[in-house]
């Protein structure tokens, strides 16, 4: 008896390098693994995903937040109708050491990345679509280099890995040295999206915050539900009766549990999910055309905010791109 093995590739390279890196090994039936963003421009995305299409072959995309505990508890608790129809989702990313890691290297040439809004913002940009249920149709945004411009020790870190140049205790933000030759991307941003369903969204990532965690507010027609924290021991609590002022006593409270892997446990599922998909077809939590989606609003959000805060609309997915079913090459591709 004989057995095939199915290989697949995890691309890890610099975002810039996404794109055609991906089309290569597609196009010769390898599945691939990408990690997120799929690449830095809306086209470039679709130029993957057609790819796919037409090679029959999986490409899967490293966002792992749909993994992590604290996300997927709020997923439930939205599912279970824990506030109702989702009416408003709103992102505040407090980027703590985002001075070490986006400002030393390409992450801060906005050749490379687009902007920090995608680079950086694709993850939440995605979980906001994720627990609204929709995409975003319409975006405006709003950013500058507020703090790392003014810092002329530049130079980059040669050969260093971040973890060699990392030293948290440089603060504040303004002392860091070592930064890339060209940093012209923002370090602090904030967008509105109008998704397709109505939903209404914001997102905020700042770079020179002291802390470094993501909260989330969800608010729906029953009631609003908000983390605090966003690793183990970590709470989300869900507010569905009337109060007057802030108070803690919300009417439901769920613990974060803690798990073993990268980001809350979430890495080592997402392997493993790319693994099942390639080899067996299982459907996903990810989904490429998802991906497609977070990219696509930040470089809109990314235009936007270049250009005066002028409202963009999001362009739409290519015909024949638009249904995982068409593309995915094995099983079902679970979108939202």
């Amino acid at each position: 008896m004989t057995t095939s093995l199915r290989i697949g590739l995890v691309l890890t390279t610099p975002d810039d390098t996404h794109e055609a890196l991906a089309v290569d090994f597609l196009g010769a039936g390898i599945p691939v693994f990408v990690d997120k963003p799929l690449a830095i421009t809306t086209a470039g995305c679709d130029r993957v995903l057609q790819a796919a299409h037409d090679s029959g072959t999986p490409v899967y995309v490293g966002h792992n937040m749909r993994h992590m505990p604290v996300i997927t508890a709020m997923r439930d608790l939205i599912h279970q109708g824990a506030i109702g129809e989702v009416k408003a989702v709103w992102c505040r990313h407090f980027v703590g050491h985002g001075g070490d890691f986006s400002f030393k290297d390409w992450h801060a040439d906005r050749r490379r990345t687009t902007s920090l809004l995608l680079q950086k913002g694709a993850h939440d940009i995605d979980v906001i679509h994720w627990l609204a249920g929709g995409y975003t149709a319409r975006t405006s945004a709003l950013g500058t280099l507020a703090v790392y411009g003014d810092i002329t020790d530049r130079g980059g870190q040669g050969d260093a890995t971040m973890m060699e140049w990392f030293d948290p205790s440089r603060w504040p933000p303004h002392t860091l040295t070592g930064l890339n030759d060209t940093v012209d991307v923002e370090d602090i941003s904030m967008m509105t999206m109008e998704l397709d369903n109505g939903v209404l969204a914001s997102y905020q990532q700042c770079h020179f915050s002291p802390d470094y965690w993501r909260n989330y507010t969800v608010i729906g027609t029953h009631g609003r539900l908000e983390n605090f924290g966003d690793s183990a021991g970590a709470q989300i609590k869900a507010w569905n009766s009337r109060r007057s002022g802030y108070r803690d006593d919300a009417d439901l409270t769920v613990t974060v549990p803690e798990e073993t892997g990268g980001h809350g446990g979430a890495d080592p599922r997402l392997l493993a999910e790319f693994v099942q998909h390639v080899t067996t077809g299982a459907p996903t939590l990810t989904s490429p055309l998802a991906a497609r989606q977070a990219v696509a609003a930040g470089c809109a959000a990314t235009e936007s905010l270049r250009d005066g805060g002028r409202p963009v609309v999001v362009p739409p997915v290519p015909a024949g791109l638009g249904e995982p079913l068409a593309w995915s090459g094995l099983g079902q591709q679970v979108a939202r």
